[in-house]
């Protein structure tokens, strides 16, 4: 993860560590207004000077400095969220001031090492005004009686969140900027946020945040509503300095380390290591696709280009615990993240970027929805879109349940797939067929069978690349001339 970045900003809404205020005066365009001002202003670097003992923390000594579950904001107030806070150290060296929002008037939630105890860490002194890493939510999502952690918002623009019963895996993040660009990529931050106390008997908690970075501000209103699926509402209203030809909207980071459809080299007793399995997309004229993810040897950026999509997103399917072995990664438990535009946003693409890695430690996959046309300095653009953290989406079509990639001969490979859902049941036999295609290469050997032990079907094929560097894949089920099942659509690289 980037080191995190944010600093006060000195309009009205904001606590400067010199003279905070109070109580300001606060509405819901207040964040949208500040956003437009802070553009029209060179982008300042962040402060991110800390007392020696904090600024070279390792992971290790980081985590021991933890927040006083007693001292949580709202506790013991009859709300149905509470929240707590991290401290400033290791990665996150940049303040981030955050208010409480209540009856119309913005409060700053002032730092206090008493906040905090600090093991192997000397404490700041009691006058110390250091604000805020960042901040996590609390809610009873899994029982009643207790506040789990539901969200939490730490580095950069980074932002996590679980739905019932799952735990952390791949994280959104509020603009994603030059991503892949060999020049070296943007990181935006968050570097104020405004929280709204809950209701009594709220179902949901707002976060309007303050977003900086040197090509761009943006304010934002995130509606986080947990459960089953936990549902985050954004509004983005994005303002560049100068004009921005690569930004990424509604951009996600996972991992992907290894499966059966790409593991050479992997010495590992487990079968898979990953947070997603996919990436899922329905276009804008309806179309289910998923691409298969993998761990290339170079840099791999897919386009895929479309007008108006509807939905799009890291999902992680396999469920089942024997297909990880692991007892305490769980990436059964990992929860998928897929985008949903509210309104059209037009023609552009949703990009996928794969990087290499040696290990499970490093997220190395990134996707974003990036406009067609460049978006222009002192312009104002909005993005609103739901994020569903949760298991999935239901479609109504079968779905690509797994990928398996091995060798048919020295010049061949054997690609099986595991195909499962309800529109296969019923199905005759004699009508069900598998088209597959490729841009390069000979397919060969297509064979459709019922898989009695999945409950589903069985697509498997060869392809001789003919020596070709990168061959595009493409798989269908079929009953006669009807789709069966959505697109599998695959990368193949020596």
């Amino acid at each position: 993860m980037p080191i995190a970045a944010s600093f006060p900003f000195s309009g009205a809404l904001a606590a400067t560590p010199a003279a905070p205020p109070t109580e300001t005066g606060f509405d819901p365009s207040s964040v949208r207004r500040a956003a437009q001002e802070l553009a029209q202003k060179a982008f300042v670097a962040p402060d991110t000077k800390l007392p020696d003992n904090l600024k070279d923390l390792d992971y290790d000594k980081y985590r021991k400095i933890r927040f006083v579950p007693d001292k949580a904001i709202w506790r013991g107030e009859g709300t149905p969220f509470q929240l707590q806070l991290f401290h400033r150290g290791f990665f996150f060296s940049n303040r981030v001031d955050i208010f409480e929002v209540s009856q119309g008037k913005a409060k700053p939630i002032h730092y206090s090492p008493s906040l905090f105890t600090f093991e192997d860490v000397q404490a700041p002194p009691p006058d110390a005004d250091l604000g805020f890493g960042g901040f996590r939510i609390h809610a009873p999502i899994n029982r009643p009686d207790y506040f789990d952690e539901v969200g939490v918002f730490l580095g950069a623009s980074y932002f996590r969140a679980v739905a019932k019963g799952q735990t952390y895996g791949l994280s959104a993040r509020g603009l994603a900027i030059n991503t892949g660009d060999p020049k070296g990529e943007e990181f935006p931050f968050f570097k104020t946020f405004w929280i709204e106390k809950p209701q009594a008997k709220a179902n949901s908690i707002v976060i309007h945040a303050l977003l900086d970075s040197k090509r761009a501000t943006a304010a934002y209103r995130i509606t986080v509503r947990p459960g089953d699926t936990t549902v985050y509402d954004i509004e983005m209203t994005l303002y560049p300095r100068v004009d921005m030809a690569d930004p990424g909207i509604a951009p996600m980071t996972s991992m992907f380390f290894f499966d059966a459809n790409d593991r050479a080299g992997i010495d590992d007793f487990r079968p898979a290591v990953h947070d997603s399995d996919g990436l899922f997309m329905r276009n804008g004229r309806g179309e289910s696709l998923w691409r298969v993810l993998t761990n290339p040897a170079d840099l791999q950026v897919s386009s895929f280009y479309d007008n108006n999509p509807r939905s799009f997103g890291l999902l992680q399917r396999q469920r089942n615990f024997h297909a990880y072995e692991d007892l305490e990664s769980h990436f059964e438990t990992r929860p998928s993240l897929r985008v949903e535009p509210i309104g059209d946003w037009g023609n552009g693409e949703v990009r996928l970027l794969e990087i290499p890695t040696q290990n499970e430690v490093h997220d190395n996959i990134v996707s974003f929805w990036r406009p067609k046309d460049p978006l222009k300095a002192k312009g104002e653009y909005t993005f609103t879109y739901r994020l569903h953290w949760g298991v999935g989406e239901n479609i109504p079509l079968a779905e690509f349940a797994k990928t398996r990639v091995g060798a048919a001969s020295e010049s061949t490979r054997l690609f099986v797939l595991d195909i499962v859902g309800d529109k296969l049941k019923g199905v005759k036999p004699e009508t069900v067929r598998g088209m597959v295609s490729a841009n390069f290469g000979k397919i060969s050997n297509v064979v459709t069978q019922l898989n009695p032990h999945g409950g589903g079907w069985r697509l498997s094929f060869n392809l001789d690349p003919e020596k070709k560097p990168v061959v595009e894949l493409r798989a269908q089920l079929m009953q006669n001339d009807d789709p069966l099942s959505e697109v599998w659509v695959y990368r193949w690289t020596p």
